[in-house]
């Protein structure tokens, strides 16, 4: 198991590597950092030429790259403070200075990074108890009226795209709730400034956010549930176990969820790492100042340190996950051996 590990980590470096050329060539053709500064009045011909020298957006592709990658070893100044400093390079834990605010890449990032875990982790706590619920009592009650009934709405559900489930939802629960005189909930932000940032005032601006998330998602993982778990439970061996007197719900969740919940572990092992990119859609719909909403921002000002910053870290979290999902595989499954 040791040497499956470290092989599997030495296959990634080299993924990592090509994964990096291609999200910068991406993020360099995406648009100028240097056009979009100044608001309304573009900085003079000048100053670009300036500002594009000490940002070394002067330097060859490759160049910049590399730069990017390991450092240099010349002396960078800032263009807004006049101050000197070497660039130190992703691998020595340097992504560079963001171009909008000034601030060390990483820093911009992880100021927005536990907004969006919050938010994410308990819309996929959410959808993980709802989605198994759904899934489960829809196959154990294959084509009845429950099972018609949930089935419906999960393909209603399912149907609706994010940003028309986030309207309809302001629409009902913000807009009709305050104008038929009901504890309406909030519509941005996280909490509100005037009550300050407390546990009551971030978990009522969490609640349309987090449905608008899970309403979809809970649609497509019950779904998926459900058809793993009428493959299973219609196999021999849960007849057998039936047959030798033990009690449905532990033929249920011992023998059956068990063995069809290996498709299952792979989605959720799929979907871990994308948490740390946030909801691009709903946060930007309800103004969570998650990692979303950042790597909206900052794609509109291509800067590129931190839009690099975060596609890295997902990118890195992508590989851990699928290498965590292969372990939980061997637990599952005893049948499953790394060597």
């Amino acid at each position: 198991m040791t040497q499956y590990i470290i092989r599997r980590l030495l296959q990634a470096i080299p993924l990592l590597l090509l994964i990096s050329i291609i999200l910068f060539a991406l993020m360099q053709a995406s648009g100028d950092p240097v056009a979009t500064l100044g608001g309304r009045q573009p900085p003079k011909p000048e100053d670009r030429e300036r500002l594009r020298r000490a940002w070394g957006l002067d330097q060859p592709l490759l160049t910049q790259y590399f730069i990017w990658l390991v450092g240099n070893d010349w002396m960078v100044v800032d263009p807004e403070t006049g101050e000197t400093g070497t660039r130190q390079g992703v691998l020595r834990g340097d992504f560079g200075n963001s171009f909008v605010t000034r601030q060390p890449a990483i820093e911009v990032i992880m100021q927005r990074l536990p907004n969006t875990l919050l938010l994410m982790i308990t819309a996929e706590l959410v959808i993980l108890v709802l989605s198994l619920t759904v899934g489960i009592v829809s196959a154990v009650k294959q084509y009845s009226l429950l099972d018609t009934i949930l089935t419906a709405f999960s393909f209603i559900t399912y149907s609706i795209p994010v940003f028309l489930m986030a309207l309809i939802l302001m629409y009902i629960f913000a807009v009709n709730f305050r104008k038929w005189g009901l504890p309406y909930l909030p519509i941005s932000g996280m909490f509100d400034p005037a009550k300050g940032r407390t546990f009551q005032e971030v978990a009522w601006h969490m609640v349309l956010p987090v449905t608008t998330i899970a309403l979809i998602s809970i649609a497509g993982y019950s779904r998926y549930i459900r058809s793993t778990m009428l493959e299973v439970i219609n196999s021999d061996y849960i007849r057998t176990a039936r047959s030798k007197g033990l009690s449905e719900r532990r033929t249920l969740f011992v023998h059956a969820f068990k063995n069809a919940s290996l498709p299952i572990v792979t989605l959720i092992g799929l979907d871990l790492p994308f948490l740390l990119a946030g909801a691009v859609v709903t946060e930007t719909i309800f103004a969570w100042p998650g990692m979303g909403r950042l790597f909206i921002d900052h794609l509109g000002r291509s800067d590129y340190p931190v839009l690099m910053g975060i596609l890295m870290l997902i990118s890195v979290a992508v590989v851990v996950f699928q290498l965590l999902t292969d372990l939980v595989y061997t637990w599952l499954d005893p049948r499953i051996r790394y060597s």
